[in-house]
């Protein structure tokens, strides 16, 4: 990855991390799970923080809401493709949809250059978040050029992870992205500051995935598709297990 990174121009290069990320994040699980799966971690009940009676209740409105943007994006892509109308919607059924609220202290971490989130991925299925407090979110296009991401008020911005990216063949590939301080969120933090708002840059970010007991594998016509063997057929759970093993972010079995 880093020597891809090396090899792209200069004005197009991501940001490379200092650290962990400066940032605060609660994965709040949306939606029903199944009641028999073969992968209990990912599909477990979520936990309510104490403290906060109206919590389930709201979490569960905007979460339910963001899902049911994602479900109408993704029945229209299904057609847009040539594939049956539920498609990808038949598939996320019962998905371990995560609802992750995201906060970053731009007072404490304020400085240009700062990275929130290093360039990465996505490994769900399809990314969607409302517009952020402060600009930062950076974005990379098919031909490698790096754009920052306006969100207009009142929008909503979905991107592309690895699931849509093998249930097409690479069809849609899985956005990179970054979010940093740049120019803009520094005269966002002072235009806030002026005006004594909070200068935490929050998000509101759903991770909507395929359920962890369906089959990840090309579509349709998209199983005819040359780059289709990269693509091999595989439970989605194992797959977004591998996906974390590989980020350090799950335990060992054997781990008490």
């Amino acid at each position: 990855m880093q020597e891809k990174l090396r090899a792209m121009p200069k004005e197009h290069q991501p940001l490379t991390p200092k650290g962990p990320d400066p940032k605060w994040r609660y994965m709040w699980r949306v939606g029903p799970r199944p009641s028999k799966t073969r992968f209990q971690e990912l599909n477990s009940e979520p936990v309510i923080p104490e403290g906060f009676p109206e919590w389930k209740e709201t979490m569960d409105s905007w979460g339910y809401k963001m899902i049911s943007a994602i479900e109408a994006v993704a029945e229209m892509a299904a057609i847009g493709f040539g594939l049956p109308k539920d498609a990808f919607t038949s598939l996320m059924k019962q998905g371990p949809h995560l609802l992750a609220p995201t906060g970053s202290d731009l007072k404490r971490y304020g400085q240009e250059g700062t990275v929130f989130a290093g360039y990465h991925y996505d490994l769900n299925f399809l990314t969607i978040h409302g517009r952020s407090r402060f600009p930062g979110l950076n974005i990379w296009l098919r031909n490698g050029q790096k754009i920052e991401v306006k969100v207009p008020i009142g929008c909503l911005l979905i991107q592309t992870g690895k699931q849509i990216e093998w249930l097409t063949a690479g069809e849609c590939t899985a956005g990179m992205h970054e979010v940093v301080v740049t120019k803009r969120t520094i005269n966002a933090i002072k235009l806030a500051s002026e005006q004594n708002r909070s200068l935490w840059r929050v998000s509101s970010t759903l991770f909507a995935h395929i359920a962890s007991d369906a089959v990840l594998k090309p579509l349709g016509h998209f199983a005819e598709s040359p780059l289709a063997i990269k693509y091999p057929s595989i439970c989605t759970g194992e797959f977004v297990e591998q996906e974390l093993s590989v980020i350090n972010l799950k335990g060992n079995k054997g781990e008490s």
